[in-house]
């Protein structure tokens, strides 16, 4: 299984189709690992060269706890495998990630896509009483060291959203959403520091010249489909898409849908 040594930790990635494809790299979101793109991936590989790797602290892959720039990481995958410029997709915290490349490597990014993604320095947002709630919750299991309490809240907040009519979410989403955080669980005691961007991508995103989709659900947090808006705006060559009946992770629970969306986009940008 491949593995890449990195300063600090090693990382676990897999790749699928051809490598003389345009490349597109996927970054997971903060409740899942690189499983989260299983379905994608044959609507992309005939096509695409498609890399994906579990973050450092997720996963398969291993860190110790130590400063780190998660920029860093994800181009060290791409220089290992020779792989000179990607279209980006990340989901989340993914999507944080994709866009502060954009911004702060511009020439190894062909285009950005996110889901449920916002730029660093984005300004708080109030939130509300059942995203309160909720997130008080994820701190009493944190403080108390609950990992496997932490991962289920986590799925339970961001995968199936705060406000969301349970009852009506398919049930084979709601086994896989808990399955795609539950390895996460073990890392809980993991503490590497991201250094950030500085400066943030917030007021920097106004720069990116590539094109960029920029999409959420239309259950997300308050905060996120904020995020989204501002994105949508502030990036001069971005199109913006809400899912339906979906929060955090459109494109598990509604993979057909999201492939269609994403390959009909790569397609008219040439990507």
């Amino acid at each position: 299984m491949p593995h890449l040594d990195v300063p600090g930790a090693t990382l676990y990635y897999e790749t699928d189709g051809h490598i003389s494809k345009p490349a597109v790299l996927l970054i997971h979101a903060g409740i899942a690992t690189l499983r989260m793109w299983d379905s994608l991936i044959p609507a992309l590989a005939d096509d695409h060269f498609v890399v994906r790797f579990d973050a450092r602290g997720f996963g398969q892959s291993r860190t110790e706890n130590v400063p780190f720039s998660d920029r860093a990481d994800a181009l060290a995958v791409l220089d290992h495998l020779g792989v000179a410029s990607a279209v980006v997709v990340g989901c989340s915290r993914g999507g944080r990630i994709a866009i502060d490349l954009a911004v702060d490597a511009a020439d190894r990014v062909n285009a950005l896509v996110t889901i449920g993604s916002g730029p660093g320095g984005f300004p708080d947002t109030e939130l509300t009483d059942e995203e309160d709630a909720a997130f008080d919750a994820l701190d009493d299991a944190y403080e108390a060291k609950d990992w496997h309490r932490l991962a289920q809240l986590e799925t339970e907040l961001w995968a199936f959203g705060p406000a969301r009519d349970r009852q009506g979410i398919d049930a084979s989403f709601v086994v896989e959403a808990y399955s795609l955080n539950r390895p996460n669980a073990g890392h809980g005691a993991d503490a590497p520091v991201v250094v950030a961007l500085e400066p943030p991508a917030y007021d920097r995103v106004c720069d990116i010249e590539v094109p960029a989709l920029v999409t959420v659900g239309e259950f997300d947090l308050s905060a996120v489909l904020a995020q989204q808006a501002y994105l949508a705006a502030a990036i001069p060559d971005a199109d913006g898409y809400i899912f339906s009946d979906t929060a955090h992770l459109p494109s598990v629970e509604h993979p057909q849908e999201f492939a269609t969306v994403l390959t009909d986009w790569l397609k008219r940008h040439d990507l």
